[in-house]
């Protein structure tokens, strides 16, 4: 489990396709104690739970390596990733942890894409459009995560939804650099599914 709180920005380093192209190795370069990653360890990347199976240090900067299976270059953003991409990082959640954002699970429901940016004094404010199997989980003040990182939302109108993004997290997240056009990974609010079903075999 993890809270949508961003710990590091790592970089792809290494991208190998295997299986014919239906696994992909990669190594991701870091600023973590590479003695506190464990293989078998979680690591969410972009909000994708992804299961470390070697780590090691080159050149003073820690790396580990994990592999994004077929599931998950058909669900999520990480089909793009090359040499070079950044990725959110979030090590797995602690007993004893702040609960700073809310409970992930780290396992992207699919990809929203970003129709517009608006930059205001001190934050932005980034309008997100995704499907209407997913869209109906999201609620105004909600919480949602967006490539890991976890987010109030703002407006929901039909499909589309908007966040309002502070300077600091602009600043410690890949999300400073978001585009329209962009695509996304969404994580949507682990109770809100819960609440969807449980409406679903009682009606």
């Amino acid at each position: 489990m993890f809270t949508g709180i961003v710990t590091d920005i790592g970089e792809i380093v290494s991208f190998t396709p295997v299986a014919q192209g239906q696994l992909h190795r990669l190594r991701i370069a870091c600023s973590y104690d590479q003695a506190t990653i464990a293989d078998g360890a979680s690591i969410a990347s972009n909000g994708v739970c992804l299961t470390v199976v070697g780590s090691g240090v080159a050149g003073g900067k820690t790396w580990y390596d994990v592999d994004a299976a077929a599931e998950t270059l058909a669900l999520t953003t990480a089909k793009h990733w090359k040499l070079g991409t950044k990725l959110n990082l979030e090590r797995a959640l602690k007993i004893g942890d702040e609960l700073g954002g809310h409970i992930v699970a780290g396992h992207a429901d699919g990809v929203a894409t970003l129709v517009s940016r608006e930059d205001l004094p001190d934050m932005a404010r980034f309008e997100l459009s995704t499907t209407r199997e997913l869209a109906r989980f999201i609620a105004t003040k909600g919480s949602i995560t967006l490539d890991g990182v976890s987010l109030t939302v703002n407006t929901v109108k039909d499909v589309t939804f908007s966040v309002l993004i502070i300077p600091h997290t602009l600043t410690v997240t890949t999300i400073g650099g978001w585009k329209a056009g962009d695509e996304v990974n969404i994580e949507v609010d682990l109770m809100a599914r819960y609440a969807a079903r449980l409406t679903e075999m009682t009606v």
